[in-house]
This record gives structure tokens, C-alpha cells and sequence, in this order.
């Protein structure tokens, strides 16, 4: 038997304690008795502020009640964030078994306003399709926590830029469709997109902590997207209580 190769991460430092946090953090999030009667309209809105959020995080920030209106959903990122994030329910099974179909897909999506060529829409950048493809093996050979696996996906898509200009709101999708193919979160209810934007400059740093390649950055890196998680139910917990208060 193959070695996990994504098991050695675990060593590193902060990664199994970011894991633990994860998993406490999403359980206590699933006894929330309003998730007992509300689920669907709980996930309904996570889609919508993670697809803000996402366009926030992506230098496009408009009001969450502008969006929930639709009354200044014009900007073509945020358009793009909102069609991609719709997609995640009849994506997922794709994402088990074709994870780069479902990524062209959300790039589709998600870039359908934003490039002048309309053949490039699905196609990752030149150089990066190797790469993706060392992804999808790694995901099929994996067995490790998913907040690990999700960290990596999201790592990975940002770092390579392959689906430019959207790569962002891809990358963050595809953290949703990991969670969801990974059993942490299979109603997509935390907003994990939130956590990210509220950790501030953490965010870029920790990615470059990533791109450098080494233990630290790549621990560093796995440790905030598990901050991110946690943040992430903190505001679907909010979710839950305002739908509790009608």
C-alpha cells in the first residue's frame, strides 16, 4: 500500500491541533437546534455571504443586504461568485469522482463575465495543468482530515492562478466541494469564506507562507485555513440565530 501522501502534514507544527479545533468547532455547529427544522435555509444563506465574501476577498465588496436584494449585483465578480456558488450542491458529486470537470465548471461560472475569450472559460493556464493533475491524484490517494485536504485544494489553485481571473472565487468554491466530499461540513454550512476575510492580512500572508514550499509556510498556511473553518461556523452560528428570532 502507497503511502497518504498528504499524512506527513500532520506532523507539522499546529496542523493536528487546527484539525481538532475544526472538527470540535463544525460538531458543536451541528447540534444547533434550528439546523434540526432550518438546514436548507441555513446553507441557502452560508451560499450567499460566502459568495460575497468570496467577491470581497477578490477586491469586490458589496453590502450583504445590497446582495441579498439583488439591487447591486452588477459587478461582474460578484455575478460570477454568485453563479459558482449555486453551482456547489450539483457539483459535488462531480468533485468525488472528476474533480478538474468541476473545476472547469466553476471556472465557467465564474469567469463567464470577465474574459473576452470565450474558449478559455474551463481551460486552466498554460503550465498549470500538470500540476492540477498531480491534484486530482493526491485527492484520490488521500485519506487525511479534510480541513488538511481543503487547505491543500485551496492552497494549490491560488498558487497556480490557473483559472485566472477568477481563481480566487474557484478556489474557495472548491474548499466548499472539499468540505462537502470529506464529510466536515456536507451541507456546505459553514462559511468559511467569512473566516478567511475576517483573519484580515493574515490571509495573503499565510498564502505566501504556502508558495515558499517550506514546513513552516505550508504548516502555517494549513493552520489558518482551520482558523478560517472555525471563524467560519462562528457566523453560521450568527445564521442560526437570527433565523431562530424570525
Amino acid at each position: 500500500m502507497r503511502p497518504d501522501p498528504l499524512a506527513p502534514l500532520l506532523e507539522l507544527p499546529g496542523v493536528a491541533d487546527g484539525v481538532t479545533a475544526t472538527r470540535t468547532s463544525v460538531d458543536r455547529l451541528l447540534n444547533n437546534r434550528t439546523l434540526r427544522r432550518r438546514s436548507a435555509d441555513v446553507s441557502a444563506e452560508s451560499s450567499l455571504r460566502g459568495a460575497r465574501a468570496a467577491a470581497a476577498l477578490s477586491g469586490v465588496d458589496v453590502a450583504l443586504e445590497d446582495v441579498r436584494s439583488g439591487a447591486a449585483v452588477t459587478d461582474p465578480v460578484l455575478q460570477g461568485a454568485l453563479r459558482a456558488y449555486a453551482a456547489i450542491p450539483a457539483l459535488a458529486d462531480t468533485w468525488t469522482h472528476a474533480p478538474r470537470q468541476a473545476l472547469a465548471r466553476l471556472h465557467a461560472l465564474a469567469a463567464a463575465d470577465l474574459v473576452e475569450d470565450r474558449d478559455a472559460l474551463g481551460r486552466p493556464a498554460g503550465g498549470a495543468a500538470e500540476r492540477l493533475d498531480t491534484l486530482a491524484a493526491v485527492l484520490d490517494a488521500t485519506s487525511a482530515p479534510a480541513a488538511v485536504v481543503a487547505g491543500i485544494v485551496h492552497g494549490e489553485l491560488l498558487s497556480l492562478d490557473a483559472f485566472a481571473p477568477a481563481s480566487g472565487v474557484v478556489a474557495l468554491a472548491a474548499v466548499r466541494l472539499t468540505l462537502i466530499d470529506r464529510g466536515l461540513d456536507p451541507k456546505s454550512l459553514v462559511v468559511l469564506e467569512v473566516g478567511h476575510r475576517e483573519l484580515g492580512a493574515a490571509y495573503p500572508e499565510a498564502l505566501a507562507g504556502y508558495r515558499s514550499g517550506t514546513p513552516q509556510g505550508i504548516g502555517g498556511w494549513l493552520t489558518h485555513c482551520a482558523d478560517a473553518i472555525v471563524a467560519g461556523v462562528a457566523e453560521t452560528t450568527a445564521i442560526c440565530e437570527a433565523i431562530a428570532r424570525g
